[in-house]
């Protein structure tokens, strides 16, 4: 029977299918007022636009000082000569360009003058390009365009505005829509490029949200399945073995097999419980998992005298560091009731070790010489995986009393390692 994440997604689909699943979260999309915030303030962003603003103001600088040039070399004879106000206007245009990205239709204002009694142009043409770019179809654009367009087509002075013929009137009146058409269209150029580059980049994040969903949903149905089997067969096997230690213990006379039997029993039914625990935890479709809050718990069901010994705001632990944690003491409390009878453990967590999380579980010396039963030894192996997964460190050995020690250290942020 297909699973819901199998019908959703096909049966046929893999989760690592191209490269591997990264399951980190994913930033949001930069949004458009961030965007227009940054641009701005080209200092505070990219240095591309601020060469871009350097690069404009320097050819609207050059525009001035060469027509200036033409004019002093050869002046044109129908026009007057040219006066100081129209050289203070033409500089005060192309000195306006440094606020266009702040003040787009200031700047634009600032720049009508000199291009009206004066020469400079190109500057006009950059500010309504930025004020086509910001505003798009707002009546700023249109009202500049239109101071632009008559800029370019009413002649100053005005006297050669009257004298000037229809045919003359015709060509500035085209001349004008090309110098306030072509700014316009270049800034609805670069918009339509930012909005795609925008659902392009929006696109590429969906896509990899769907991919990390989709790695989830393959991995709840493994762990789904991976329950079930260890629900069918694990469980029932060892229910098998209680039932058999149970009867033998009943069976026997001499009390040390009695007593083996007993021990076999209980281990037996205990495994049953962490199984069923295991099991709920796999049926689960979040990753939760114990942390620090349930270290009291665990330690009362130790079997055992277990004290406690927490230092620095361990409340404040990541859930993965915490569940790295939880999982050392649980095991450690493990291993020392399987293998030290009759021990007491202190478990020492110290969150403010060096920018790290130490964990400390020590016992004291057996009382008692443990059942020889078999151990898969495969616990500290994972307790070490754990932690290298993490990025901290992890050892054990026996002490010098005769006693055992677990260390083990997290950073207080989750790392993961290759």
């Amino acid at each position: 029977m297909p699973s819901a994440a199998y019908a959703q997604y096909g049966e046929d689909r893999k989760a690592h299918r191209g490269g591997r699943i990264l399951t980190t979260t994913l930033l949001p999309a930069r949004r458009p007022e961030e965007t227009a915030a940054r641009s701005r303030w080209p200092l505070s962003g990219d240095y591309r636009q601020v060469l871009a603003d350097l690069a404009l103001i320097f050819f609207a600088v050059l525009d001035v000082w060469l027509y200036g040039l033409w004019l002093e070399a050869d002046p044109i004879t129908d026009l007057p000569p040219v006066e100081n106000y129209q050289l203070w206007l033409n500089w005060l245009a192309v000195g306006a360009l440094v606020l266009r990205r702040r003040f787009p239709f200031l700047t634009l204002v600032l720049t009508i003058p000199g291009f009206f009694v004066g020469w400079s142009q190109l500057a006009a043409m950059i500010a309504l390009y930025t004020v086509a770019r910001r505003y798009l179809g707002g009546w700023q654009t249109g009202l500049a365009a239109a101071l632009v367009w008559l800029c370019r087509f009413v002649a100053w002075p005005f006297e050669e505005l009257i004298e000037r013929p229809a045919s003359g009137h015709f060509h500035s009146a085209i001349y004008g829509f090309l110098v306030s058409g072509l700014p316009i269209a270049i800034g609805l150029l670069v918009h339509a490029r930012q909005e795609l580059s925008d659902r392009i980049r929006e696109l590429a994040e969906s896509r990899e949200r769907e991919r990390v969903l989709h790695a989830h949903a393959i991995r709840a149905d493994e762990r789904a399945k991976l329950a079930r089997e260890m629900h069918d067969v694990v469980s029932h096997q060892v229910s098998l073995i209680a039932m058999q230690a149970g009867a033998l213990r009943m069976a026997v006379v001499d009390a040390e097999h009695k007593q083996v039997a007993g021990t076999i029993r209980m281990l037996s039914t205990r495994t049953l419980d962490e199984l069923r625990t295991l099991v709920s935890v796999l049926r689960t479709t979040e990753d939760t998992q114990p942390g620090l809050d349930e270290l009291s718990d665990l330690a009362a069901d130790a079997g055992f005298e277990v004290t406690i010994q927490l230092k620095g705001p361990v409340e404040d632990l990541s859930a993965p560091v915490s569940g790295a944690v939880y999982r050392t003491v649980q095991e450690a409390l493990t291993n020392i009731r399987k293998h030290a009878v009759g021990a007491s453990a202190t478990v020492f967590i110290d969150a403010q070790y060096d920018d790290n999380v130490l964990v400390e579980v020590r016992n004291t010396a057996a009382s008692s010489p443990s059942s020889s039963l078999p151990s898969g030894g495969h616990g500290l192996v994972g307790l070490r995986e754990r932690a290298t997964l993490l990025g901290g460190e992890f050892s054990a050995g026996p002490t010098e009393d005769g006693g055992f020690l677990v260390t083990a250290s997290f950073p207080r942020e989750r790392v993961i390692t290759d």
